[in-house]
């Protein structure tokens, strides 16, 4: 078997298109969509409404099925003009966390039952499961929050949580949706902070979708879509030590 690139091991699209429709009412809501992402790297995903972000995040996500293209998650190809994935819902569970504007942590679970939760599911034994919630939580600084209830958090740190429960299944790839548009701007850095370390302790590959200003300018590599199509540009990389 050929040894993998980096980028057959993080996240790779190749001409990725979705139409909904068909005719004269077809509308192509992605034309060309174009990008990689390394292992251990965070990418920012904008553009205006409407533009295709959601679209993008959803076809990436095994949501919704692209109409052409090739995708490419973890080093599996996922996508290639048809899923080329029977269980798609194994493939959301193993390969893919998700990191979303709300939290949605579960309000009658403490900390680690919403992040060990996952892992359980996917057949992982109880103890085990809960040893690397809490081994995240550490990691994320809210080891002391680990029994405590998600309305006894604050924001802050049930985004935290959230994230963990992002990872808690080490999956190759995260979509993060606005992870910090409720998040003042303190906050807002802590968490791509975090997933930047994150990023590089778990050889992640991470899009963060964000129309947030205080965070742009912390991206190495900036992915713009307008109408359906993307084009690539160097970011600012700003330090966020």
């Amino acid at each position: 078997m050929a040894e993998q690139t980096t980028e057959e091991r993080g996240i790779r699209i190749e001409g990725l298109g979705k139409r909904y429709g068909r005719g004269d009412t077809a509308v192509d809501a992605l034309r060309q969509v174009d990008m990689s992402v390394a292992p251990g790297e965070v990418v920012g995903l904008i553009g205006p409404s409407g533009s295709g972000k959601t679209t993008l995040l959803k076809c990436l996500g095994a949501v919704i099925e692209p109409s052409a293209g090739r995708m490419t998650l973890g080093g599996t190809v996922i996508y290639d003009n048809g899923w080329t994935i029977r269980d798609l819902r194994a493939l959301r569970r193993d390969k893919i966390g998700f990191v979303f504007q709300a939290p949605y942590l579960i309000p009658f679970l403490n900390v680690t039952d919403n992040i060990a939760l996952l892992p359980m599911l996917a057949g992982q034994p109880n103890r085990e499961a809960r040893r690397r919630a809490r081994e995240l939580l550490d990691a994320l600084d809210v080891g002391h929050r680990a029994l405590a209830m998600p309305s006894q958090l604050s924001g802050g740190e049930q985004q935290r949580v959230a994230i963990a429960r992002g990872l808690v299944n080490r999956p190759p790839v995260i979509l993060a949706d606005e992870p910090t548009a409720p998040l003042d701007s303190e906050r807002a850095l802590t968490v791509i902070r975090i997933l930047n370390d994150m990023a590089r302790k778990f050889e992640t590959a991470i899009i963060v979708v964000t129309h947030d200003e205080k965070i742009i300018p912390t991206f190495k590599r900036i992915y713009h879509i307008r109408d359906g199509i993307t084009g690539e540009e160097q970011g600012e990389g700003r330090d966020l030590r």
